[in-house]
């Protein structure tokens, strides 16, 4: 290892998110479970990372494509060498560009975990509603969006939010109910809701950090290692004092209106 090189990047996380393997299992069978001419043959995944969720659905639909869009040409590159591991490439697309106003669409199944702020420029909260309206336009008839969306478990309280990032709100998320009530507002009914469980927060979290903190224990002197041991106190610091217990993660599967 040279001195530029840093530590490696989220190898311990399967989903970049608090997904378990069960959970994300149940999910697939879900949306795989129609059949005869309503089958899903087009994925499109917003904000898709290395779109490990839309592999395995991929997998689970042998007549199906998919289309990842992301702007992280790393995680998108790893998504592709994992497609082509799993002899995915030729069904499954990793596309480095904007979901902002994208005419990838209309797809028979979307996905868009934690990546709301990609369809919108609109400021929190407002951002999720217009999400809502976008992901409307880019399901099918008959299709389904799979949505993952931050929600508050209770009102935070000023202590709490001084704890997370900068300009932390108590309005920069709704509740279960009122996140909810914005997707029947944008035209969707509800088919199933289910929220992220504290083992599989806890699950993402240190995944989320164990490369570093991992790296940093090797590395003590590193030169990078000082900016780095900051930035990772500072998430774990974030998350213990600030938003764990507090911060939700709504899984909605929302079935369009016709």
């Amino acid at each position: 290892m040279d001195d530029t090189t840093g530590p490696p990047r989220l190898t311990r996380l399967t989903f970049h998110g608090p997904l378990s393997e069960d959970r994300a299992a149940r999910m697939i069978r879900r949306l795989t479970a129609r059949a005869g001419p309503t089958a899903p043959t087009t994925v499109l995944d917003i904000g898709c990372g290395w779109g490990e969720f839309m592999l395995r659905l991929i997998e689970a639909t042998p007549d199906a494509t998919g289309v990842g869009v992301d702007l992280n040409e790393h995680d998108l590159a790893r998504g592709r060498a994992n497609a082509a591991a799993r002899g995915l490439a030729d069904r499954v697309r990793f596309v480095q560009e904007s979901a902002a106003d994208t005419g990838r669409g209309p797809a028979d199944i979307v996905l868009c975990f934690s990546a709301s702020h990609a369809l919108s420029d609109a400021p929190p909260p407002e951002h999720t509603a217009a999400a809502l309206r976008a992901l409307r336009h880019l399901v099918a008839p008959g299709g389904r969006v799979l949505l993952g969306e931050g929600f508050w478990q209770r009102p935070p309280t000023p202590a709490e939010l001084s704890a997370m990032w900068p300009d932390a709100s108590p309005s920069e998320f709704h509740d279960l109910a009122g996140l909810v009530d914005l997707a029947v507002a944008a035209g969707f009914r509800p088919a199933w809701i289910e929220t992220a469980s504290s083992d599989e927060w806890e699950e993402f979290e240190s995944g989320y950090q164990s490369d570093v903190e991992e790296w940093l224990a090797a590395h003590p002197d590193h030169p990078l290692a000082e900016a780095t041991r900051d930035r990772v106190d500072r998430h774990r610091s974030t998350w213990l004092r600030g938003y764990r217990g507090l911060l939700g993660l709504a899984y909605l599967t929302l079935v369009p209106v016709n």
